[in-house]
């Protein structure tokens, strides 16, 4: 049912091994627990190094460098049972895989990647991203923190804002202008003095993930952490690219998570007599539901191979992350009422899923940029002064 157009028939042998076996490891080891992570406000750190071990935290970066070298179809499978767990657990892997390893990969020196990718690949480093700033969001370009040239590295100014893993992080890749202006990637180490971190603690939105502060009062990073490939916003969007893929996958996860649970409940509630199942309404919501996931399931897979073939850009990825996280929201708020007042609780898990897609649709690039990219796209206006090809990457 929750492969309606039955897409992962297309999988190979190897593709489903790893869907069933990160699938087991979701029921087994985050489903029982999630709602009171989630309540406490608490990310299951225990879990790191076992997601190392499946090798989820590595998963297309290529193997001599610890990763698995896998698809990127791979990668959103993986996104995708994660988030049917929770999304703050797919936030974390996807942080680390996306935002992480890809600019260390990408912009990164050899020694860079030697260094550092394969002590992430297992968990035994956990990174995190800053690009975003209490005043920057939407509008990186606009970013405040500094970069100031000295002999040896440069000296770091400012705070980075609503950073995934940011407290937990042993590095951090860090985005900010130098005395040109010009935006330069850093790799600062947990160690670095003057770097500091702080939680945010009244999040009602992705409560089993860490969301921190980072602080940089006059951080010293050496030369050779600076990304050497790195000039320029085009290298942090490339890196959001990334991320937003794995976003859109994830989002499918939850729909096919909230549609279970409600046909499940709605079999068992009785109502007049008759399970809710026998009521016109209540299949017409399923209907819609199911139509919904169907069309982001064949979203993300036709994505799946553009990103693979190489003819993927940042606008198609665009479309994927907005359009799943939407529908998948909406979803969410189907089954939570046809859950009635048990759907308000814990003990299930839509509206835990609706309250994280309210985040997820916010972060790396919200509901309207999206929109705005797809429309000067479609317009050749670009309505918003930082959306061209020339910042946005491909």
């Amino acid at each position: 049912m929750y492969d309606f157009y039955l897409l992962d028939e297309e999988l190979t042998p190897e593709e489903r091994q790893i869907r069933d076996a990160v699938r087991e490891f979701v029921r087994k080891e985050i489903l029982p627990h999630i709602g009171e992570w989630w309540l406490k406000g608490e990310f299951p750190t225990h879990l790191i190094r076992a997601f190392g071990e499946m090798g989820l935290l590595g998963i297309t970066t290529p193997e001599k460098y610890g990763g698995l070298g896998l698809s990127k179809r791979v990668y959103g499978i993986v996104a995708r049972e994660l988030e049917y767990g929770d999304s703050g657990i797919r936030s974390f892997v996807s942080v680390q895989n996306s935002l992480v390893m890809y600019p260390i990969l990408t912009f990164g020196s050899e020694e860079q990647k030697r260094k550092y990718l394969p002590k992430l690949a297992t968990g035994e480093l956990v990174g995190c991203y800053g690009l975003t700033e209490p005043d920057a969001g939407s509008d990186p370009g606009s970013m405040k923190t500094r970069a100031r040239k000295v002999q040896g590295g440069y000296i770091l100014n400012g705070t980075k804002m609503w950073i995934t893993n940011g407290s937990i992080a042993d590095i951090a890749i860090v985005w900010a202008k130098d005395d040109e202006g010009i935006i330069r990637g850093f790799i600062v180490e947990r160690d670095f003095k003057g770097f500091s971190t702080q939680d945010i603690k009244t999040k009602i939105s992705l409560r089993a993930s860490v969301t921190s502060e980072l602080i940089f009062e006059d951080v010293f990073v050496p030369e050779e952490n600076v990304l050497p490939k790195a000039r320029g916003l085009k290298a942090p969007l490339m890196c959001l690219t990334q991320a937003r893929y794995g976003i859109a996958w994830g989002a499918v996860g939850v729909g096919m998570a909230v549609l279970e649970e409600a046909v499940n409940y709605a079999k068992e509630r009785i109502v007049f007599g008759r399970p809710l199942t026998h009521y016109q309404i209540t299949q017409e919501k399923l209907a819609d539901m199911l139509a919904d996931l169907t069309k982001i399931q064949l979203m993300v897979y036709r994505l799946a191979d553009l990103m693979d073939s190489g003819r993927a850009n940042f606008r198609h990825v665009s479309l994927a992350k907005r359009e799943a996280v939407r529908t998948a929201k909406r979803m969410a708020e189907k089954a939570r009422g046809i859950l009635g007042a048990n759907g308000i609780t814990a003990e299930y898990h839509a509206m835990r899923h609706m309250a994280n897609m309210e985040a997820v649709e916010t972060y790396e690039g919200t509901y309207e940029v999206h929109t705005l990219i797809l429309g000067e796209y479609i317009t050749g206006v670009p309505a918003y002064r930082i959306c061209s090809e020339e910042v946005c990457g491909d």
